[in-house]
Parts: structure tokens; C-alpha cells; sequence
């Protein structure tokens, strides 16, 4: 997962709006939105490592992960970071408090590549960055999380918080998600003065800036809109995309028919 938009108790008919691109080689294999049994969760899989990048459970407590974009220190013996948002989602992780989990990430952190965990309740969301050893609580507004901090500020973060603003703004009576699925697939590119300095090359900034990222090797390969309206009812949309970007398939449907199907 490489870029979510959250807006919490921003519109008067969606108190939680989440938004999640996942960006990836084409190449690794992956399984749609579907039911873990075992798991009890609602999440797509990554066939080669074996986790998954966002989950949610019926209880609506969710989980996504992105990582920190830090080449230079990549050590490839390190644990497979999917297995972090199963385990957020684990029963036994839900049942103990939020500064337990906190503590967790903290003492086990080290076993990883650099990461940001969102987890907790739809209601009560946190979020935990491995690289500056920080849990933020989500309040109530407008966020952005990519392979960075938190309180990073890069242009496509910056844009995607604005487009998302505006867009609840003008749809005060409902909001679409059609109009968000459009959000996420902005390929606009940031201007070369703007890119952040990760350690890539110039040219791979630059087509790492857009929301949406489109090359032949890797790109967005799937986007997940979610809602929980007032009725606390869930509703979430799955789009997958083929290298060229063409939309592979999307399809909506409640969280609820999803775990009972």
C-alpha cells in the first residue's frame, strides 16, 4: 500500500472516508478482496510473501500498512511487513488496548523495513511510524499517508487532501464512490523542484509523484474506497488495474456481504 486519504468525521453522512491505493510490480502475484477464514478478516493477499497491505474485520477494526521509501537501508533478510496488518487485526491484538499494540510495534519493530500501521477501530484509528518510533492518534480531519512520515507534506499527499476536502465540501448530500475512485486515479506528476529526496533516481521520483502510477513494471494495482455512514453500515469498492492502467474490474459491495459470501 502506497498512498491512503482518510477523512474522519468530515462529512455529515460518511463519518469515515478512506481511500488506499496499493502500488506494486505487476509482476508479483496477488488475490483480490476476499474472506480469510482462518484469520477472520477481510483483506486482499499477497501471494508472494503471504500478507496483505489493508484489512478489516467485521467488528470494523482496520488495518493498513505503507513503507517508508528508504532504498539504501532495504535488508531483505528482515520479516515480510504484510504479516503486520494480520496480526493488527488478530482477535487477540483486538481485545488488548491500543497502547498495548503501540508497545508491541515498539519493542518488535526492529524485524522490519521501515513502515507506517494504521490500526484500531474505524472510530478510534491510530497510527504508528517504525522509522521516528512515534503512535499518532487520528483525529478528526483530513489525512494523507504515503511512504513517509505522517507529517510529511509531499506534493501528492498535498493534493489528494485538497481534492478530497473539495470534494466533501460540494457533495454535502451524498458522496459518491465513483468521485472518490476518480481521486485516486489522478496521474498528475509533481514538477521536478517539488519531488521529495528519497535516495531514487530523478526519474523515478518523478514517476513515483502521482497519485495514480501507471509504467509497465509497477504501478497502482488496485484502489479500496471505503465509507461508514451514520447507520454505521460499511461499504467498501475494490478496482484493479492492469499495467497499461485500464481498470481490470470494480465492484461495491457492504462489508457485511463480503465476510457472510
Amino acid at each position: 500500500m502506497c498512498i491512503l486519504f482518510i477523512a474522519l468525521k468530515q462529512h455529515p453522512k460518511y463519518p469515515v472516508i478512506i481511500c488506499a491505493n496499493r502500488d506494486e510490480f505487476h509482476k508479483r502475484p496477488t488475490q483480490s478482496l476476499h474472506y480469510w477464514p482462518n484469520e477472520k478478516i477481510l483483506a486482499g493477499k499477497d501471494l508472494q510473501a503471504g500478507g496483505t497491505w489493508l484489512g478489516i474485520t467485521q467488528s470494523q477494526h482496520f488495518s493498513a500498512l505503507t513503507n517508508f521509501r528508504q532504498p539504501h537501508l532495504i535488508d531483505n533478510s528482515k520479516r515480510s511487513r504484510g504479516d503486520l496488518v494480520v496480526q493488527a487485526l488478530s482477535t487477540e491484538n483486538i481485545k488488548a488496548n491500543q497502547n498495548n499494540i503501540s508497545a508491541h510495534l515498539n519493542l518488535n519493530s526492529h524485524q522490519y523495513n521501515g513502515f507506517n500501521l494504521i490500526y484500531g477501530s474505524l472510530e478510534k484509528l491510530h497510527c504508528f511510524d517504525s522509522v521516528n518510533r512515534t503512535t499518532h492518534l487520528m483525529e478528526d480531519g483530513v489525512f494523507s499517508l504515503c511512504n513517509g512520515a505522517l507529517t510529511d507534506s509531499w506534493p501528492k499527499m498535498t493534493l489528494g487532501e485538497q481534492k478530497l476536502a473539495t470534494l466533501i465540501e460540494n457533495n454535502q448530500q451524498d458522496l459518491t464512490h465513483n468521485s472518490l475512485m476518480k481521486l485516486m486515479t489522478n496521474k498528475e506528476q509533481a514538477a521536478d523542484n517539488h519531488l521529495p529526496q528519497t535516495g531514487l533516481p530523478l526519474d523515478r521520483e518523478k514517476l513515483l509523484s502521482s497519485i495514480f502510477i501507471q509504467s509497465p513494471e509497477y504501478g497502482t494495482r488496485s484502489t479500496i474506497i471505503l465509507t461508514k455512514d451514520n447507520n454505521g453500515e460499511v461499504t467498501i469498492t475494490e478496482a484493479q488495474y492492469t499495467p497499461s492502467g485500464e481498470t481490470e474490474s470494480c465492484n461495491t459491495h457492504s462489508l457485511v456481504s463480503l465476510i457472510e459470501n
